[in-house]
């Protein structure tokens, strides 16, 4: 019974949420939780760089097909299937919630979540890191085009300010850390295990800042019960599928474990950090809470699903002397 059971990790999750919930961070607070949030964030990468071999980050770089099958899911597989399930089931949610379920469909991935727990899981993470950020630096474009198309509306756009912050936030600790590693490389490899915690602690903070968020405006006090629940269906029907079709396609494609656990991961998650900012320019403030309700909840349930995953990835044997490893964070 002990294997259906949520993960120490996974109840932390939970205990995030309630303790969002009852104590959300306001004002002063809020703010000082969004900073030590993006400092987390920034950390991250930074350690990652440190811990990461350049012939390992030329490597995730170079693999092309997995690059191709993320960004397809998640700027094509997730459209499609959110088209198929309001076609299919029109009246199930109403107009404003199946504009937010279609908008969810077309963010970008995140990018800490699914590097934590790409490296929570063992996979590839310097695949995860070059997918994640070429897809929030390509969701600055497709993002606003694909609501467009999908919901016939226009908006203006931050593309050079989006993708300059993911630079400024992201790549620029990463590059920082590549370049200390001669000098702190070796040091970060022996702490590997304590500076994993950064991993899950980043997670954590983006959770308890994101629901506080949520929770301050009254969001859940928005919709009625019934329509709560349904759109949570919904939303697990989406993210059942994809993380079904991910899986089940790396498989059938003959994709090493680390290169399945980096597409599952990398191309089954939704970012809540681009698609609120998104949200505000596309739909406005009329329309922002019906919008963003539906991404808030998926948002929630990747992080819950997905540290499952990861923690029955990472209890996988390791390989046998002489097999190909994964890369080493």
């Amino acid at each position: 019974m002990r294997r259906f059971l949520p993960d120490a990790f996974t109840l932390t999750l939970i205990a995030t949420v309630i303790l969002a919930s009852v104590f959300p961070a306001v004002g002063q607070g809020a703010s000082f939780m969004l900073v030590a949030s993006n400092v987390a964030i920034s950390l991250l990468f930074f350690l990652h760089g440190a811990r990461l071999s350049t012939d390992a980050i030329v490597a995730g770089v170079k693999d092309l097909r997995l690059h191709a099958l993320i960004l397809g899911c998640t700027f094509v597989l997730f459209p499609l299937l959110g088209l198929g399930l309001r076609a299919l089931f029109p009246g199930l949610l109403t107009p404003g919630l199946w504009l937010g379920v279609l908008f969810v469909c077309t963010l970008s991935s995140t990018v800490q979540s699914s590097i934590a727990f790409t490296s929570m899981a063992r996979g590839n993470v310097p695949g995860a890191i070059c997918a994640a950020t070429a897809s929030n630096l390509l969701g600055t474009v497709l993002t606003p085009l694909l609501v467009a198309v999908l919901l016939h509306r226009q908006g203006g756009g931050h593309g050079l300010a989006d993708a300059g912050r993911i630079l400024l936030q992201l790549l620029l600790p990463f590059a920082l850390g590549s370049l200390l590693r001669p000098w702190i490389g070796a040091w970060a490899q022996r702490n590997s295990r304590v500076l994993s915690k950064v991993d899950r602690s980043s997670i954590l903070l983006a959770v308890y800042t994101a629901f506080s968020e949520a929770v301050a405006q009254g969001i859940w006090h928005a919709f009625p019960p019934l329509d709560l629940v349904t759109m949570v269906l919904v939303n697990a029907v989406l993210l059942g599928a994809v993380l079904l079709i991910t899986t089940w396609g790396a498989r059938r494609l003959g994709l090493s474990k680390e290169n399945e656990i980096t597409l599952v991961f990398c191309g089954s998650k939704k970012s809540l950090a681009s698609g609120i900012p998104l949200a505000t320019v596309l739909f406005g403030t009329s329309q922002m809470g019906i919008v963003v309700l539906p991404l808030m909840i998926f948002h929630q349930m990747q992080l819950m699903v997905c540290a499952v995953l990861a923690r029955r990835y990472a209890d996988r044997e390791a390989p046998a002397a002489g097999d190909a490893a994964p890369a080493r964070v």
